[in-house]
């Protein structure tokens, strides 16, 4: 009777967690392709439509790192909540809302207005992103197994990374084929819908109890990551990292449709391109991460984004269009493998009580820089438009290409460097996997 029990209750577990990683996959479908519909390239041509300035796009684009500083006062708050679901539906079904919001903009309020009205709902938006991210990161590390978290996240990326490429180019057509305004209209439409289903999705999310946190003490709580001196260092140089990458990278669509006056269709044809490449990338770099543990693997994405942004450079001995899609398919395997091992590193260095924490503090310091980059980066395309041509539309991009090059193989191999006991949870997660799949 005992053996009959423990059979079931292990095959009970097994049929949830697959219920589970199915849920998490179709929520990040919706999620996904509301995102690419309306962020990317599209997000900067709107601001264009609006009549934003390089300064302003750059301002705007720097918001959903600055949200991430919400993460730590909600994690302070509600490390110890115990309705994890309503926190991530709740605010998690906001967040679209408002941004789905902004395409009313043009239809209810002067023109005047209409750029700081953006920003402000998007502010607004992606502030309640990340309350509900900061929870949610907590909820999915307990729904996915760990022994398959790496290969499981890597092949769910791949799914919602092609969905939403094909958004991308589908979305790039709408607006060759109808007037901007008309474009615009279609776009969100099809966003209001994707905003339904993940609320749809969302809601059924599971409330699964969690291990909650000792420490009563607010403040010491907080201190916690910080004295953690591992997750400490690699935070530090992935702060710094993203500043610099982020006075660069955000603002290349702005680069293309602005400045070198690449059409819309191809700059979501590009776009799509890059989105591929990540898409395929994250089920490489999901093995990866499996065999050689989370901090060696995110080392190597490095210098491949570096050299996205040095390839720029060739753009004064070859035609644009071609050397940027080369840009763009390096930048997908490199931010691919970066956006989704850094994830990866912030709910594997944490201990499960102190999980939402970490991933707060995580989110706060690179929030920080990575809200600082694409400011300066926009002020700089500012001043450019007064200096010689070929530093505006090639020039800063290969040279940030150098200087985070130079980041990487200094200060990146010595605060990303695996300890031993880091990777001897790797190899046990590869043997774990290994026992499954036999």
């Amino acid at each position: 009777m005992m053996t009959w029990t423990k059979r079931f209750t292990k095959f009970r577990k097994q049929s949830d967690s697959r219920k589970y990683l199915k849920l998490i996959t179709s929520e990040g479908i919706s999620g996904g392709m509301l995102g690419s519909i309306l962020g990317g390239p599209f997000l900067t041509g709107f601001m264009l439509y609006l009549g934003a300035s390089s300064a302003q796009i750059g301002f705007a684009l720097a918001i959903p790192a600055f949200a991430n500083l919400a993460q730590i006062f909600t994690a302070i708050i509600t490390h110890n909540v115990d309705n994890r679901r309503a926190y991530v539906f709740g605010y998690g079904v906001l967040y679209r809302v408002l941004w789905v919001l902004t395409g009313l903009i043009p239809f209810v309020l002067p023109q005047s207005y209409w750029v700081y009205t953006f920003i402000t709902l998007y502010l607004l938006s992606y502030l309640c992103s990340n309350i509900a991210g900061v929870i949610w990161a907590s909820l999915i590390s307990d729904m996915i197994p760990a022994q398959v978290r790496g290969r499981y996240m890597g092949i769910r990326n791949t799914i919602v990374g092609g969905l939403a490429a094909l958004a991308v180019l589908a979305g790039g057509q709408l607006l060759e084929l109808f007037s901007k305004q008309n474009g615009f209209i279609v776009l969100y439409a099809i966003a209001a819908v994707c905003m339904v289903w993940n609320g749809y999705h969302l809601f059924n999310y599971p409330n699964l109890p969690f291990e909650k946190s000792q420490e009563s003490q607010k403040l010491k709580l907080l201190v916690k990551p910080l004295r953690d001196r591992s997750f400490l260092r690699a935070t530090l140089f992935l702060a710094a990292w993203i500043f610099f990458q982020n006075m660069a990278v955000p603002l290349f669509s702005y680069v293309m449709q602005d400045v070198l006056t690449i059409s819309i269709q191809w700059v979501t044809i590009i776009t799509t391109i890059q989105m591929v490449v990540m898409m395929a990338s994250y089920y490489v770099w999901g093995n990866l991460n499996a065999k050689y543990g989370t901090k060696r693997v995110l080392l190597w994405t490095l210098p491949i984004i570096s050299a996205a942004c040095m390839l720029w450079g060739a753009i004064a001995w070859l035609p644009a269009i071609p050397v940027l899609i080369l840009v763009h398919m390096l930048l997908g395997v490199g931010t691919g493998g970066f956006t989704q091992l850094t994830f990866n590193f912030t709910i594997e260095e944490a201990p499960g009580s102190e999980r939402t924490i970490y991933v707060a503090v995580f989110a706060a310091l690179t929030g920080f820089t990575g809200f600082l980059g694409p400011i300066l980066g926009g002020e700089i395309y500012r001043k450019m438009s007064a200096m010689p041509f070929w530093l505006e539309h090639y020039g800063f991009s290969a040279g940030m290409g150098l200087v985070l090059l130079g980041l990487a193989l200094t200060a990146g191999r010595s605060m990303l460097s695996s300890n031993r006991k880091s990777f001897s949870r790797a190899t046990g997660l590869r043997k774990q996997q290994e026992e499954l799949v036999s």
